[in-house]
């Protein structure tokens, strides 16, 4: 029996994945860091902020910015990419709202606590939420449980009670890992992840009913 909801952030409560993308490569092309697109979406999608920080660093030593200056350095990419760009996802806001009236539903996301408190307040959905996780939370980014066991001992309920919403192939791994029924969100025109681990997958959650994971 699904007793708990945890939903992913970017990608899928927020069309927010590919402007970091986006920003990654700007920011590093403008440093003389010459990034294609390709390289910068195998970089950003579907991983931590803490473990693409690590790998620019590792790549790129001569950068000299903490992980909190690189932060702030991508925002301004970031605020200039969103211009014009309405970034819900509509129908997982939708369903978060809908479960969030019948059992307790929480974030994890790999992004930092600010960006995730940002998008709580773009979705209005700061009284649906018992808590967030953020990549300050946690050392290991997904596909790595570690994250989603956090939310499950927080949350005060078992693993395999726990259904996780997400649309990355670390995401959907760490899920499962965790122990967790795993849903995946396959949007069209976005890059193609290995979603095949996931219980369901779905292209679009408005109509998503969680007593389809229930035996």
């Amino acid at each position: 029996m699904i007793k708990a909801a945890i939903f992913d952030l970017d990608g899928t409560l927020l069309d927010s994945e590919i402007l970091w993308v986006a920003a990654t490569e700007a920011y590093l092309n403008d440093r003389g860091h010459l990034m294609g697109y390709e390289d910068a979406l195998a970089l950003v999608y579907g991983r931590s902020w803490t473990n693409i920080y690590e790998d620019i660093i590792a790549r790129f030593p001569e950068i000299d910015e903490s992980m909190e200056e690189m932060e702030e350095s991508l925002r301004v990419y970031i605020q200039q990419l969103q211009n014009g760009h309405d970034m819900l996802i509509e129908g997982s806001v939708m369903l978060l709202k809908r479960l969030a009236r019948d059992m307790p539903v929480c974030i994890v996301s790999g992004a930092p606590r600010t960006d995730v408190e940002m998008g709580i307040g773009l979705m209005n959905v700061q009284n649906d939420l018992k808590f967030i996780i953020s990549s300050e939370d946690y050392d290991i980014g997904k596909p790595d449980p570690t994250c989603f066991l956090m939310a499950a001992a927080r949350l005060n309920v078992s693993p395999k009670e726990c259904v996780v919403f997400e649309d990355s192939t670390a995401g959907i791994q760490a899920a499962k890992a965790a122990g967790m029924r795993a849903v995946a969100l396959v949007r069209e025109g976005l890059p193609d992840q290995d979603v095949s681990a996931a219980d369901q997958i779905v292209d679009d959650l408005a109509y998503f009913d969680v007593s389809s994971l229930n035996p």
